[in-house]
């Protein structure tokens, strides 16, 4: 089997989704939130988990919303973030290196 070469915008793309995820933090996050039933958290219950201010978590949050990753919704005074398990199935396949044809 032969490997696509990515096209520019693809490139473009998986580097914006990967720059996002090349935190300790934020893969922290995602952990997190892909740990739940509904992939879905309040930003008011992650910054005792992280050992992190609450404004912090919102800013990483933010990057990985930026990114397409997750997704918001404000309710009340809270955001809740959710994970887009789409935005991650192409990291795999994009960067995925076959076995060497002999």
């Amino acid at each position: 089997m032969v490997s696509e070469v990515l096209h520019q915008a693809d490139a473009d793309d998986l580097a914006r989704r990967l720059k996002a995820l090349a935190d300790p933090t934020r893969l922290k996050l995602v952990s997190m939130l892909a740990a739940r039933p509904d992939l879905e958290a309040c930003v008011c219950d992650l910054p005792e988990a992280l050992d992190v201010s609450q404004p912090t978590v919102s800013h990483h949050l933010r990057v990985l919303s930026d990114a397409g990753l997750v997704d918001r919704r404000k309710e009340g005074t809270w955001v809740h973030y959710r994970l887009r398990p789409e935005a991650f199935e192409g990291l795999t396949a994009a960067i995925r290196i076959p076995e060497p044809v002999s």
